[in-house]
C-alpha cells in the first residue's frame, strides 16, 4: 500500500473514530439528561429518537469544522496537546453551529423540536473528552504501525554539526513518528563518516541524484549556522515536486517566530523582540503559579513528609539541600531541592550531574529519576522567587561563565526560573549543551502565553509518570 493510501486511511480512521464518539457522547447526554436532575429536573423529554435530526446536524458540523480546523492533515510529530486543544475549539464552533441551524432553519418547518439545554451542555463537555481520547487512541494504534513499517517517511538529512545530530537523536527516540533517517549529507566534503551513527552519503551536489536514486520522501536541512542564500540554494537542488523540505530554524527564527509591524511616522519597523509577560499577563501568571503551589504543597505535604524520612534513614545529613541560583533579573535566591547526593558531594567544587553519578545516595538516584528532588521548589513559587514554568536557574558560577560565551545568555533572566522549562521537556536538562538550552529559553521568553506553560506543566508530568524524562539522573 502506498504512502498516499496509508494517509487516507489514517484520515478516514480519524473521521470515523470522531463521528462515532460524537454519536456516542450525545447519546450519553441524552441519558443522563434524562436521569439527572441538575441544574434543574428534566421536562418533557421524549424518546431518543425525537434528536436525532439534531444529532445529525452536530455530525455534519462537525466533520466540516474538523476539516477546515486541518484535524484531518496531522503531521507526524503534532502536538497531542495542540490537537486536544483544536479539537476543544472546533467542537465548541460545532455545537454552537449545529444549536444555530436547529434553532433558525429548522423554525416553523415539521423538523422543528424543542431540545433540552442542559443535554446541549452535556454533549459538549462529553464529546470534547470522548474525541480527544478517540483521536488518542487512533493516534497511539497508529504509532505502533509505524514502529512496525507501516507509514514510513524516508528521509534525508543536510548538515553534519551538532544540530543535525539533535535532529537524528530525536527521531531515534521517537520511532512512532515513522521518520527513516536513510543518511546525511554534509553541506561540503569535511571529512565527516557518520552523524549519530547515520552514514554520510554525499554533498549539498549530490542532493538531485540522492532525492531520486533514494526515493527521498522528506528533506530536513538542519544548518542554523548557514547564510539564508546558502539555504535557498540547497532548497532549490531539492528538485522533485512531491518531496517536503523541513528547515532546522536558527536562533533568530527561534526567538522572533511572531514579528510584528510598528509604525514611526509613516517609517515601518519590525518588531523582533518584545516582553511576552507584562501588565494583566504577569498578574495572570503570578495567579497561577499561587494557586498551583499552593495546592501542590497541600496535596503533596504527605509525601514529602516520608522523602524527608527516607533521606534521613539512608544517609547522613539534612534532608534539604539550599544552592544559591541566579533568578530574575540576575539577582539571586536561595533554591531548595531535596537532598539527592552526599552531604559532601562538592567537597572538591561544583560540578554537573552525569549518567550513574557515583555522589548519588540510594534514594537520591530514584528521587532524581521521577524529578521528586524538585518538589521543594514549591516553596520557592509561593515566595515569589520562581515561578512553575521558566527557564532553569544556574549557579552563579556558570553563569559568568556561559554569559561570556553565548550570546543573549543573560536574556533568559528577564523572567522567572522555573521548576519546569520548554527546553526541560524537549530533552535539554543536565549536562546538556547549554547554546542550545539558551535557544529554548529565549523563545519561550519571547512567545510566553498561559496555554504554553500548561502544556509544558502537562509534558512535565505525563514524561516523569511514563518514566521518560529525558536526561534525568
Amino acid at each position: 500500500m502506498g504512502r498516499k493510501h496509508v494517509r487516507w486511511l489514517l484520515s478516514a480512521l480519524l473521521l470515523f473514530s470522531d463521528l462515532g464518539w460524537t454519536a456516542l457522547a450525545f447519546y450519553a447526554a441524552y441519558q443522563t439528561r434524562s436521569r439527572l436532575s441538575w441544574p434543574y429536573p428534566p421536562q418533557n423529554i421524549g424518546g431518543f429518537e425525537k434528536y436525532l435530526p439534531m444529532l445529525g446536524v452536530l455530525l455534519v458540523w462537525t466533520a466540516t469544522l474538523f476539516f477546515f480546523h486541518r484535524l484531518y492533515h496531522l503531521g507526524r510529530a503534532t502536538s497531542r496537546l495542540d490537537e486536544i486543544s483544536r479539537v476543544a475549539g472546533a467542537f465548541s464552533l460545532a455545537m454552537i453551529f449545529t444549536v444555530a441551524t436547529v434553532s433558525l432553519a429548522f423554525k416553523e418547518t415539521i423538523l422543528a423540536f424543542d431540545y433540552p439545554r442542559a443535554m446541549v451542555f452535556y454533549a459538549w463537555a462529553i464529546g470534547i473528552l470522548w474525541i480527544s481520547i478517540g483521536r488518542m487512541l487512533v493516534r497511539g494504534l497508529w504509532g505502533m504501525l509505524r514502529v512496525r513499517g507501516w507509514d514510513r517517511s524516508r528521509m534525508l538529512i543536510v548538515g553534519t554539526g551538532e544540530a543535525a545530530e539533535a535532529v537524528i537523536r530525536r527521531i531515534q527516540n521517537a520511532p512512532w513518528f515513522g521518520y527513516e533517517v536513510i543518511g546525511v549529507v554534509a553541506l561540503h566534503g569535511n571529512g565527516a563518516t557518520h552523524v549519530a551513527g547515520i552514514p554520510v552519503i554525499g554533498t549539498a551536489e549530490d542532493l538531485p541524484n540522492l532525492v531520486y536514486a533514494r526515493d527521498v520522501d522528506e528533506v530536513l536541512i538542519a544548518v542554523p549556522e548557514a547564510p539564508h542564500d546558502e539555504v535557498l540554494r540547497l532548497i532549490s537542488l531539492c528538485e522533485r515536486s512531491n518531496l517536503s523540505i523541513k528547515i532546522y530554524p536558527d536562533i533568530f527564527q527561534l526567538i522572533a517566530t511572531q514579528p510584528s509591524l510598528d509604525d514611526l511616522g509613516g517609517l515601518p519597523l519590525l518588531t523582533v523582540r518584545d516582553v511576552a509577560q507584562r501588565g494583566w499577563k504577569l498578574v495572570l501568571k503570578r495567579a497561577m503559579d499561587l494557586v498551583g503551589a499552593s495546592l501542590g504543597l497541600i496535596l503533596l505535604s504527605p509525601l514529602m513528609l516520608l522523602i524527608a524520612i527516607l533521606i534521613k534513614l539512608d544517609s547522613p545529613g539534612p534532608a534539604f539541600y539550599v544552592q544559591e541560583r541566579m533568578g530574575l533579573d540576575g539577582r539571586p535566591f536561595l533554591m531548595l531541592k531535596f537532598r539527592s547526593m552526599r552531604a559532601d558531594a562538592e567537597k572538591d567544587g561544583p560540578g554537573w550531574t552525569r549518567p550513574d553519578d557515583p555522589r548519588r545516595t540510594r534514594v537520591g538516584a530514584i528521587l532524581r529519576r521521577l524529578n521528586l528532588d524538585e518538589l521543594p521548589q514549591l516553596i520557592n513559587v509561593l515566595l515569589g522567587d520562581m515561578s512553575l514554568v521558566g527557564p532553569r536557574p544556574e549557579r552563579p558560577v556558570y553563569v559568568e561563565q556561559f554569559r561570556r560565551v553565548i550570546p543573549r545568555y543573560m536574556e533568559r533572566h528577564r523572567e522567572k526560573a522555573g521548576i519546569t522549562g520548554w527546553a526541560q521537556v524537549n530533552g535539554l536538562r543536565g549536562d546538556t549543551s547549554i547554546a542550545e538550552r539558551t535557544k529554548y529559553d529565549l523563545w519561550y521568553v519571547e512567545n510566553w502565553s498561559l496555554w504554553l506553560d500548561v502544556k509544558i506543566l502537562l509534558r512535565t508530568l505525563v514524561q516523569t509518570l511514563s518514566l521518560r524524562s529525558p536526561n534525568a539522573y
